[in-house]
């Protein structure tokens, strides 16, 4: 699972020397695809977890008048908003060497 609160991703755009990037791979295409691989993961994580906080203001009433703000549920929404993109979370854990990978071409 992803420590979403201590995060060392850009939160802007940040340029990435190719050469660097495609290392570990030596083929770009294949760099790219197991980034975005992990991004969907990332993704996927970042999701569940604030559908799990966002459950806890969840009214079961089917009134429209009913229909307030939530100031704690706001704020929630806010830092999820804030946070990196799970594709700058994916390509800074790839630079760190963070994910695991295996071509299994070579081990066939």
């Amino acid at each position: 699972m992803v420590d979403i609160k201590n995060l060392e991703a850009p939160i802007s755009t940040v340029t990435i020397e190719r050469n660097q990037f495609d290392a570990p791979t030596d083929n770009i295409y294949e760099a790219i695809s197991v980034v975005a691989k992990r991004a969907i993961q990332i993704n996927s994580e970042i999701k569940k977890e604030l559908i799990e906080k966002l459950d806890e203001f969840a009214t079961h009433n089917d009134s429209l008048e009913e229909i307030f703000e939530n100031k704690e549920q706001i704020e929630v929404s806010k830092f999820y908003e804030k946070l990196p993109k799970p594709h700058a979370i994916a390509v800074q854990e790839w630079l760190e060497d963070k994910i695991y990978y295996r071509n299994t071409k070579e081990e066939a």
